[in-house]
């Protein structure tokens, strides 16, 4: 599985404001969003286009589009997140959800909701911004699949190595892309340095 870091500054100054614990939750909000930008930008990076033919003011000439389509799936609550920086750089997109609860004794995922349209002919990309254990990404992963994904790549804000690993193991065939890769799990199995909940930081709940 090929993992991707975000390697450009203002990327990295981004994601510096989204570490601050004194970052307010609509600050968050709105910086979250614009790395979304770059993390979604990379996730398509690779897709290919299509050429077309078009007219502009002086001559006809080609150019290049994407080939669509593109569909975003947000693991809820913390990939809502990033799901604007995938509408206002892909308008088209379509959108699916995936509901998991994290069980806190265990860090293991507890499912509660999912929702996708046609996946199949899809370049799929995954909102998932922290990947900590792995167990909630993985889980997506494979109801994506199910459901009929072959194409399929995940943007995290920040991801431990254990997290990783449990992604190339499970899922050889999916990238990721990241603004980070950070040191380790703590005992409560949260990413340090981190950034904190990201749900909680988004939506300013305890």
């Amino acid at each position: 599985m090929p993992i991707t870091i975000l390697d450009h500054p203002l990327a990295a100054d981004l994601l510096t404001v989204l570490r601050d614990k004194d970052t307010s939750p609509a600050r968050f909000r709105q910086h979250a969003e614009r790395l979304g930008y770059f993390l979604v930008a990379e996730a398509i990076s690779d897709m290919p286009t299509d050429e077309v033919a078009l007219e502009t003011p002086l001559e006809p000439t080609t150019g290049t589009m994407l080939h669509r389509p593109i569909v975003a799936v947000a693991v809820l609550r913390a990939g809502l997140g990033l799901l604007q920086s995938v509408l206002t750089l892909v308008p088209d997109a379509t959108i699916g959800f995936a509901g998991v609860q994290r069980n806190e004794d265990t860090a293991e995922p507890i499912e509660y909701y999912t929702k996708f349209p046609e996946l199949s002919a899809a370049r799929v990309i995954i909102l998932e911004p922290m990947l900590a254990t792995g167990g909630s990404l993985s889980w997506a992963i494979d109801k994506v699949k199910e459901n009929g994904a072959k194409d399929i790549v995940c943007c995290c804000v920040v991801a431990a190595p254990e997290g990783v690993g449990v992604i190339e193991e499970s899922h050889p065939d999916v990238r990721v892309v990241a603004a980070a890769l950070d040191r380790e799990l703590d005992p409560n199995f949260y990413i340090a340095p981190g950034l904190g909940d990201m749900g909680d930081r988004l939506f300013g709940t305890l």
